[in-house]
């Protein structure tokens, strides 16, 4: 009987992936579906707990971090079904009727959670929250929404002159702004956004590139009144408002798919669709780079689900080549870059990644975590202040290493060891659990000898 391919190796609470291909090499066949994209299902766990009536939510990630965002909300008075990919029921309270906590409301590793939800809970008038989260989640940079929310009128205190977790938060009334915002953050504008529903008058912020737009049209969907501005890269929703209960159909997560796509493109005789993806222009950098380096990406069976574009995803191994890439593309393609970095290191040519500095504070420093991991395996890669040089078709080589509990880093680690000579051991994998608790076993499923 031939050995494994990936096998899981449980070390106390930590999780070890190995995955050792066999000379022969090893192909991607069939079909399969990724979990429900992790910005929407945010989004419509918050939105559904503030409005009014019932929301019904098919698709929603069952991960960790959409977990956090449930058990927040449920805290504060809201009756949420348990979660399921089938059927997620909401019953909203309404706007400004969350109910204050008894206890401290735990964010887990997710920012998405904490930074949203401050816009929310600093608007709800003569409640006082406190908001945490883990080791990492506590070193992650929170002046960025609370500095906007301040100029509103928000009153948080935190560790670090107010900029670090854990958090106290005194709802009050806020006042409108129009926020120029140093940065393209989603999480940023839509925080802004959320205080702003219940603020009198025009909440408007601009951005200098063009961040994914999930808030915006589910804002919209669920009732309120939002302006957007392309040429400016402003967004306004107009407050008081009043948000009503919705049937939301969550597409996959480009985010995920993008493993498979990279994975699908550089092992050879690979040839792979991945089902239902959300497609959101706002969210396809990586495709649009994956097709500059020259992979065989087919669109299929385009369509429109629940206001957000989707299409069936065909990819098939290619010969990448290098190139470059930065500017207006880092934001709509932010969560994508470790496992871009591992396409480029088996691509031909140099690979130039720049203007992404933002990955200094995600998860882990990917920038950082990703030079060091792929160093490990022979990678010629090269760590910049905002980016990475990678000079590929360098063999790879098993060896050990580590996910620094980012679930990006471990599944980006995982894809480059099934491409690589001899053993890889990734330490904590068990991290890709917080938004793909499924990836091992798809992971096993679509794996063909070569």
């Amino acid at each position: 009987m031939t050995a494994p391919i990936v096998t899981l190796n449980l070390i106390g609470p930590n999780e070890d992936l190995i995955i050792q291909p066999p000379k022969t090499g090893v192909a991607l066949q069939g079909k399969i579906q990724v979990p429900g994209d992790k910005s929407i299902s945010h989004r419509s766990l918050m939105l559904g707990s503030l409005a009014q009536g019932e929301t019904t939510i098919a698709g929603l990630l069952i991960g960790e971090d959409p977990q956090s965002t449930a058990a927040c909300f449920r805290a504060m008075g809201v009756n949420i079904t348990k979660l399921n990919s089938e059927e997620v029921k909401v019953n909203g309270l309404g706007l400004g009727a969350l109910q204050e906590p008894t206890d401290i409301l735990d964010c887990g590793n997710s920012g998405t959670t904490m930074r949203l939800m401050l816009g929310i809970l600093a608007s709800h008038k003569d409640r006082l929250f406190s908001v945490t989260g883990d080791h990492s989640l506590r070193s992650r940079p929170m002046s960025r929404v609370i500095n906007p929310l301040k100029q509103m009128g928000a009153q948080i205190w935190g560790r670090k002159n107010h900029t670090l977790a854990p958090l106290a938060v005194q709802g009050t009334q806020l006042q409108p702004i129009h926020y120029h915002s140093p940065i393209a953050s989603a999480q940023v504008k839509s925080c802004i956004l959320l205080a702003g529903l219940m603020a009198e008058g025009e909440t408007t912020v601009t951005e200098p590139a063009l961040s994914r737009d999930h808030s915006e049209r589910m804002l919209a969907a669920f009732g309120a009144t939002v302006k957007t501005d392309p040429q400016t890269h402003s967004v306004t929703v107009v407050g008081p408002a009043q948000l009503s209960g919705q049937s939301i159909i969550i597409p996959g997560d480009i985010s995920s798919a993008a493993f498979w796509l990279v994975a699908g493109a550089i092992i050879p005789d690979s040839d792979l669709i991945v089902e239902n993806v959300g497609i959101n222009p706002t969210r396809t950098g990586v495709l649009e780079v994956l097709e500059q380096m020259g992979a065989d990406i087919e669109f299929l069976n385009q369509r429109i689900v629940t206001g957000e574009p989707v299409a069936d995803l065909r990819v098939k191994s290619s010969r990448l080549h290098g190139c470059e890439f930065g500017g207006d593309v880092i934001p709509r393609l932010i969560d994508e870059i470790p496992i871009l970095a591992v396409a480029a290191a088996f691509a031909e040519g140099k690979t130039v990644i720049k203007d992404a500095a933002e990955l200094r504070v995600k998860e882990s420093d990917r920038l950082a975590v990703m030079a060091s991991e792929l160093s490990r395996m022979g990678a010629n890669i090269t760590e910049h202040p905002d980016g990475l040089e990678i000079i590929g078709s360098t063999p790879l080589k098993g060896a050990e290493v580590d996910s620094y509990t980012d679930h990006r880093i471990a599944m980006s680690l995982a894809i480059a060891a099934l491409n690589a000579q001899g053993k890889t051991t990734i330490h904590r994998a068990q991290a890709a659990a917080i938004s793909y608790p499924s990836f091992t076993p798809t992971l096993e499923g679509l794996l063909i000898e070569g």
